[in-house]
């Protein structure tokens, strides 16, 4: 099996909305409502990322081919990740970093194989590419994957309260500063 990492283009926008939609449903259950899940459409993740990409947000996508897939099977997304310069992330009137990590997400079956690091090195790269010497993301504090983020190196600096899908959840920020720490995150398998 050989995993590859590259920059996404507009006829991927499907197969990310696909990723995000079934990461959702995975993560989710007892955190976001069911009906919330239920309704995920992938055609409107579709467009989103259609437009995050023609619009020149870093997004990264990796993809597998080899023997883990059925023999004639073309190289398929299995995850990707989305950077920028930040959106807001002021706490308190401090900045939280220059970049962020708007999305990490990575097929269960894909899990456990360094993906997720290299992914998350990919944003590191692209974000250092766009001038920031910083970067952040919010991860909802009832994810279980939370922990990935510490264990890239990543400093709890923050926690907020949001409002979505009709709930009020809390969120924490992971922090990288210098960024250089996300880039050096060792891109062995977690």
């Amino acid at each position: 099996m050989t995993i590859s990492l590259r920059k996404a283009r507009p006829a991927d926008a499907i197969a990310i909305a696909a990723v995000h939609v079934a990461a959702w449903r995975s993560a989710y259950p007892g955190i976001l409502p069911d009906r919330y899940l239920a309704n995920l459409s992938v055609s409107r993740q579709a467009a989103h990322y259609d437009a995050a990409i023609r619009n020149g947000t870093g997004v990264t996508v990796a993809t597998a081919f080899g023997q883990d897939l059925p023999p004639g099977s073309t190289p398929r997304i299995i995850g990707f990740s989305t950077a920028g310069r930040a959106r807001g992330g002021e706490i308190g009137g401090k900045r939280l970093g220059e970049g962020e990590v708007e999305t990490l997400y990575v097929l269960d079956d894909w899990r456990d194989r360094g993906v997720g690091r290299r992914l998350m090195r990919a944003a590191a790269a692209h974000l250092i590419e766009a001038g920031c010497k910083s970067a952040y993301l919010w991860v909802l504090r009832d994810n279980p994957s939370r922990w990935f983020y510490q264990r890239l190196g990543g400093k709890p600096a923050a926690e907020a309260q949001i409002r979505f899908a009709g709930q009020m959840l809390m969120q924490t920020a992971f922090v990288w500063d210098p960024i250089e720490r996300l880039l050096a995150a060792s891109p062995q398998a977690s």
